[in-house]
């Protein structure tokens, strides 16, 4: 009698299910909040296609609607066209080539300066698609701590400057609970708080130069005039009317220089100007 042994043997079908989106289904996703950063920084601009899809050889465009040359980084089939960038990002954008294929488009920033603060726009033409980021930038230097004695006893002071929006400061005990102090005192130095890294402070010191320099110039003009002593009778008229003429040209200029003056130091103290400039931008889009 013979024993037979069957062995049962056990068979695994594994079924694998792939899934494959349609680029026209892929949404741009760019951060909820705005990206905080501060001057010098080097910073990314987060967006991705969701689902992700391969965008290495699509047109991806960065651009700053608020700005007249608006391209901030044009990407084309797999080269970035750098010098199509406006001048002012050159050499400082770029994006990630290795996360192209799964869908990320963000944009790096290095160097960030004051002036690249606003919103920018991610767009995919081929997709139809974009998103906006909006991008915030400050500017201050370490707080400097001063102790001096007075008569009721130590004072501490904390001083920080250079600082882009106007901070807010707080004293902390060690366990990070809010002390009493007095009321923050505020010194501005004249306009560059305010515009300081921005087209209108370079636009004002042009204008402000030129206008000295005519002043000084229609000054010493008319105080050479007066001491020239080879001036003849018979065109002394032409001369008191020339004179008369520079003098008036000159009270023009200064008109105009101290209203220039004027309009920066109030700009300066309702800090106005980067605001002012970018809705006048707007208008013009």
């Amino acid at each position: 009698m013979s024993l037979e042994t069957k062995q049962n043997k056990k068979k695994t079908t594994s079924l694998s299910l792939k899934l494959y989106f349609s680029p026209g289904q892929s949404q741009l996703i760019g951060p909820p909040q705005p990206i905080v950063a501060i001057v010098g920084d080097d910073i990314v601009l987060p967006c991705h296609l969701d689902p992700a899809v391969d965008a290495f050889d699509m047109i991806v465009e960065w651009t700053r609607p608020d700005l007249d040359h608006r391209l901030v980084l044009l990407w084309r089939h797999g080269w970035e066209l750098e010098h199509k960038n406006h001048l002012s990002y050159e050499g400082r954008t770029s994006l990630f080539m290795e996360k192209l294929k799964n869908g990320d488009v963000s944009l790096k920033l290095s160097e960030v300066k004051l002036s690249d603060e606003g919103k920018y726009r991610c767009f995919i033409p081929s997709l139809d698609r974009e998103s906006i980021v909006e991008l915030v930038v400050g500017a201050a230097s370490s707080p400097v701590i001063i102790m001096h004695n007075s008569s009721s006893g130590v004072v501490l002071e904390c001083e920080s400057k250079g600082w882009y929006p106007e901070p807010e400061l707080f004293w902390l005990d060690a366990e990070g609970k809010l002390l009493s102090a007095g009321a923050p005192e505020t010194v501005r130095d004249f306009f560059f708080v305010y515009i300081y890294d921005s087209p209108a402070l370079y636009v004002a010191i042009v204008f402000a130069v030129i206008f000295v320099f005519m002043s000084i110039l229609a000054v010493l003009f008319v105080l050479h005039k007066r001491r020239e002593n080879k001036i003849t009778v018979g065109c002394a008229f032409h001369a008191c009317l020339f004179t008369a003429l520079t003098c008036s040209s000159f009270s023009i200029l200064l008109f105009f220089y101290l209203l220039l003056l004027l309009l920066l130091l109030l700009f300066n103290v309702f800090g106005l100007p980067l605001a002012f400039l970018r809705f006048m931008s707007q208008q013009n889009d």
